[in-house]
């Protein structure tokens, strides 16, 4: 055995509160990899819809999120739609109202503000209640601690929390994490995940760099 499929929507034994992310998405612009889970006792497979917001088709951004991530309760994703524009003296959206109130409306001004893609690495847990604004790069092995706001990019394995988010730390040293983002192991097979789990939850990066 090597692993559960990627293509289970239930991965842990049926149970409805966690789904395999990939498995409950069908807009083109959102991509999940596999093995990426989102937790909810009440609304897991409801994720693109009440966990990603302000996710309109005509602005075209993305939201992609790798390999192995965990998500708990609660995390969304604010996306470039949620944007006003402040270009001017008010920020209020009169144009959306119509009625007269869209005469004169350029969307130049909304159109300047938005942040393009958000992205998550591979291997990155978020906690519960986390918020991740648009545009965002969350590295390779990072943490979002609880209820953090995330308003810019998070580095490769960095631990972040706060709001806005603030680095509160680094897992590892230096070397360990350049030998992690090198070693990959989220791009293995799985055969070869499961034949090296015990270094992958070890401690010793030397020992998963020689892993057969």
């Amino acid at each position: 055995m090597h692993g559960p499929s990627p293509e289970t929507r239930h991965p842990m034994g049926g149970a409805t509160h966690t789904v395999f992310l990939k498995t409950v998405i069908t807009r083109p612009t959102i991509e999940v990899g596999d093995f990426t889970y989102y937790n909810d006792p009440d609304h897991a497979a409801e994720f693109e819809d009440r966990n990603v917001l302000y996710h309109y088709d005509f602005i075209g951004d993305r939201l992609v999120i790798g390999r192995f991530c965990a998500l708990a309760t609660g995390v969304r994703f604010i996306m470039n739609g949620a944007n006003h524009d402040m270009t001017g003296l008010s920020t209020y959206p009169f144009n959306i109202f119509a009625n007269g109130w869209e005469d004169g409306f350029d969307p130049a001004g909304i159109l300047s503000g938005l942040r393009g893609d958000t992205r998550v690495g591979n291997d990155v847990w978020i906690g519960r209640d986390a918020t991740i604004l648009p545009g965002v790069t969350i590295g390779d092995g990072a943490i979002v601690g609880a209820m953090s706001v995330v308003a810019g990019d998070v580095p490769p394995y960095a631990v972040v929390a706060g709001n806005p988010a603030r680095v509160v730390r680094y897992r590892f040293d230096e070397v360990t994490i350049a030998t992690l983002l090198e070693t990959a192991w989220w791009t293995w097979p799985a055969d070869r995940i499961t034949r090296n789990l015990d270094a992958i939850r070890g401690a010793d990066p030397e020992v998963l760099r020689q892993a057969p």
